[in-house]
């Protein structure tokens, strides 16, 4: 029997995920899903990708406990999730336009780039962050495989600018680290997430 989580998150792809490890995600009211006017995702001067993405799904975790406060609603673990790419000490975030996304895959052309994604449980006014990271190298794209790419539109709703999920399996030489982690919502740290925080799921 499935069981039920909140998810703080508008992403099929997340929704999918929990899913295929037996929970009943319920997502949450579009105006809550999303970080609140005070959370700002603009990267704190400085700030590494690894602390950029705890401190985003720990407040995606946190905005969504604080929305549901009050509400006559059953006591359910939220989960929230931030991914971001990096390479070469710079934060990929979505692109904002075609030139952007077209920039983002000429520069992982032939190279490897790291996937971190953290997830954030809040249960029980608790709220625990766990990070998965991966390392994904590209084949060497032509620019007529980039521009296919970028006018497929699959790059702009997806941190990075690509979907491992998508088309843009098809550039992947190599991953190490977690599929469903560089898909958004690193299964293993969220299971093991939400057993510390009592909530079984098997």
């Amino acid at each position: 029997m499935s069981k039920s989580v909140y998810l703080a998150s508008q992403s099929p792809r997340r929704l999918e995920l929990l899913r295929q490890i037996g929970l009943a995600p319920v997502v949450l009211p579009l105006r809550h899903a999303q970080p609140r006017a005070d959370v700002d995702e603009t990267p704190l001067p400085g700030e590494s990708a690894l602390d950029y993405v705890q401190r985003l799904a720990h407040l995606k975790a946190e905005s969504g406990w604080q929305a549901l406060a009050g509400r006559r609603l059953p006591v359910l673990p939220i989960i929230a999730a931030d991914t971001t790419v990096t390479l070469d000490g710079d934060i990929l975030g979505k692109p904002a336009d075609t030139t952007e996304a077209a920039v983002m895959l000429r520069r992982y052309s032939g190279r490897t780039h790291t996937v971190l994604t953290a997830v954030g449980v809040a249960y029980r006014e608790r709220i625990e962050v766990s990070v998965s990271e991966s390392e994904v190298r590209f084949k060497p794209l032509s620019e007529a495989e980039i521009a296919a790419y970028v006018a497929s539109g699959e790059p702009f709703d997806k941190a990075g600018g690509y979907g491992i999920q998508g088309r843009a399996a098809m550039f992947v030489e190599h991953l190490s680290g977690s599929y469903s982690g560089v898909m958004g919502l690193p299964l293993h740290e969220t299971a093991e997430l939400l057993k510390g925080a009592g909530f079984q799921i098997l």
